[in-house]
């Protein structure tokens, strides 16, 4: 027997659980189906956890720089499975806010995936699983996105890591080659380079962090060169050879071609969204 709802919402990020709050709040009955965390990518893989490891890496940059306020520290040393900890543990606890929002608010929460039946009737799986059957005239996908994979540059977990592999390493990398120069990848190159990873970033545009002012964006550079960063623009990554404990990458840039032979390759290249499998085809929503 389905379960009734004014509106349900699929996703629980943060524009999935905002909606599912204000919907309720408005006095309308409804669901939120989440296969994974509340709070979604930003809270939990994304801006929120980036951030508290780059606290901790403007922590390690100030004991670094500390004679130059008259302050002087021996032996500084790095505890990484604690910065990632602190990281995780941040995440968690705005996460379990998040839910105690949903609850106060009297949303009903799915755990599993959604998808769409047609003619307003929602299915909730995991685990290959049926959990439950929706029903709602108004249904509000909220479903996110996740990295985009190039070509022969495919994300292995391993070698060639996402942000997911990039936010919970356990070890630190003697170096490292950073694919693409937004948020997300200029993020991890100023977090590893000031952990002690010799780090290279590659961009296809012109210049760093291209959604940016440009200003800015060359202001930008000079600060991340200065910390150590090797910036290659108006560059491509051709190929990426994996080989036992390193991966050799052929980058051409300016007509010519280099080599880079790096320990590991984080992709940051973008993302597409999260709606296959959603059985957009049974209904006459139209996604492009």
């Amino acid at each position: 027997m389905a379960d009734n709802f004014d509106v349900i919402v699929v996703g629980g990020g943060p524009g999935g659980y905002v909606a599912a709050i204000r919907a309720a709040q408005l006095k309308l009955k409804t669901a939120l189906v989440e296969a994974k965390h509340l709070g979604g990518i930003c809270l939990n893989w994304g801006c929120i956890p980036t951030k508290a490891l780059l606290r901790s890496a403007e922590v390690k940059r100030l004991f670094d720089h500390g004679a130059e306020f008259g302050v002087s520290a021996e032996n500084v040393k790095i505890d990484l499975p604690k910065i990632v900890a602190r990281s995780r543990g941040v995440s968690k606890q705005l996460s379990g806010g998040i839910g105690h929002l949903l609850k106060k608010n009297k949303v009903a929460v799915y755990d599993g995936y959604g998808t769409l039946e047609g003619g307003g009737k929602l299915s909730v799986t995991k685990d290959g699983k049926k959990l439950a059957e929706l029903t709602s005239p108004h249904i509000i996908l909220a479903t996110g996105a996740r990295p985009r994979q190039i070509p022969g540059l495919e994300v292995d977990g391993k070698q060639i890591i996402s942000y997911f592999e990039a936010m919970v390493p356990e070890t630190l990398p003697k170096s490292l080659l950073v694919m693409g120069s937004g948020a997300i990848g200029i993020e991890f190159a100023s977090f590893y380079r000031t952990m002690g990873s010799e780090v290279t970033v590659v961009e296809m545009m012109d210049r760093i962090m291209p959604v940016e002012d440009a200003e800015i964006s060359a202001l930008a550079r000079k600060a991340f060169e200065k910390q150590g960063i090797k910036i290659l623009t108006s560059a491509t990554v051709k190929s990426a050879e994996k080989g036992a404990n390193s991966v050799k990458v052929t980058v051409e840039a300016g007509g010519s071609v280099q080599m880079f032979e790096v320990e590991k390759v984080i992709s940051a290249v973008g993302i597409v969204g999260n709606v296959e499998n959603l059985g957009l085809e049974k209904t006459k929503v139209k996604v492009e």
